[in-house]
């Protein structure tokens, strides 16, 4: 299966695209994770796109492009993949129909992640990072009173694309550029969408019943 999990910053795309691509058997290829990993390892790549992410934007698309073509071009991805974080515009979904297309392949189905603003609001802002561990918490679903990591005493901190102000402009970037998505595959008819709030094993289940008529 063929497969783009869409929805704005904070619908749980990361964990979702991790349970549904281990029930499908298939790679998940996340842009986010190769950004985080260029970042963290101070690479040219991961300077530059820090500078958008901090500020809330979105990566350049012909970097992104590169890293997606090179990655569905392995051979993991040949029978199927979880695609999260891309394509992120309309502009970016035709090229990857294109791309898909010379290699005599298309996509199944579109899961889009369903979530308001003011709970992603919820979710993100009041999330905390160890400055040690890099294990993140959350001052509501982990009830945390003070600023010390449980884990290892580390101090927490707030990331700035964390901020509300932050999370707030991430989500006007997506209804600007990204929530067209919606449009674009709803017209080709491979558009599913399902609620993305409560427990994470019930989002995992409403979305395998959801793809689950477009299987091969």
């Amino acid at each position: 299966m063929r497969l783009v999990l869409v929805g704005p910053p904070g619908a749980g795309k990361g964990t979702q695209a991790q349970y549904i691509a281990s029930n499908l058997s298939i790679p998940k290829i996340s842009t986010g994770d190769i950004f985080r990993a260029n970042v963290s390892g101070g690479t040219e790549l991961g300077k530059l796109a820090k500078t958008y992410m901090d500020r809330g934007d979105l990566v350049p698309d012909e970097v992104t492009i590169a890293m997606v073509r090179d990655r569905l071009s392995e051979d993991d991805a040949q029978d199927g993949f979880l695609l999260d974080g891309f394509p992120r515009n309309v502009a970016q979904a035709e090229i990857l129909r294109d791309m898909l297309k010379d290699w005599s392949q298309a996509l199944d189905v579109v899961l889009e992640l369903v979530v308001d603003d003011d709970e992603v609001v919820r979710r993100l802002a009041g999330r905390r990072t160890c400055s040690q561990c890099g294990r993140i918490w959350h001052v509501e679903f982990d009830d945390k009173k003070d600023d010390k990591c449980d884990a290892c005493g580390g101090a927490l901190f707030q990331r700035d694309d964390d901020k509300e102000e932050t999370v707030r402009h991430r989500l006007e970037v997506y209804q600007e550029q990204t929530a067209p998505l919606v449009s674009y595959y709803a017209d080709e008819h491979i558009l599913v969408g399902v609620d993305a709030t409560g427990p994470v094993e019930e989002v995992t289940q409403r979305a395998m019943d959801a793809i689950r008529p477009y299987m091969g």
